[in-house]
């Protein structure tokens, strides 16, 4: 249903602690929907930002002992390159569904910059009417990238 729709599954996350045969079948998924190109279908599995961070950090440290990365090279897009989600653009707009007033440890880095719309509602009744309200809420705001 995925390839007929253009799915295509991709997925953030540390999938090193799911178990085996999850993994085999977001393998198998992934590559039967690498073509598709309507929608990225993007699952958040064993996601949690903070994790991701040390994970980045890792990696870059690793680079660096194998003399691919030099300290002089690291900054906020060098960082960037290194998450989960380097392959696609930081978020515009995080919507926060019932009501909560937190980020949750989820794309901390990420939304640095994002706008937050907050909805009152559960996930499960998020309609597309309040998506609606959520981008012209959006619409309505002064983006200011961190300046004042």
């Amino acid at each position: 249903e995925m390839v007929q729709s253009g799915i295509k599954l991709e997925t953030i996350g540390d999938l090193s602690a799911l178990p085996s045969f999850l993994c085999d079948v977001i393998r198998e998924t992934k590559l039967a929907t690498e073509a598709c190109s309507k929608i990225h279908l993007i699952l958040a599995l064993n996601y949690g930002s903070r994790n991701e961070i040390c994970r980045a950090f890792q990696s870059m440290i690793h680079d660096y002992d194998q003399k691919t990365l030099k300290k002089e090279e690291i900054n906020e897009e060098t960082i960037s390159r290194y998450l989960d989600t380097n392959q696609w653009r930081d978020p515009d707009l995080l919507i926060r569904t019932s009501g909560e007033l937190r980020v949750s440890n989820f794309l901390l880095w990420q939304i640095s910059y994002a706008e937050i719309h907050v909805a009152p509602v559960l996930w499960p009744d998020f309609t597309p009417q309040h998506l609606i309200e959520a981008i012209i809420d959006f619409q309505g705001r002064e983006r200011r990238w961190g300046g004042a």
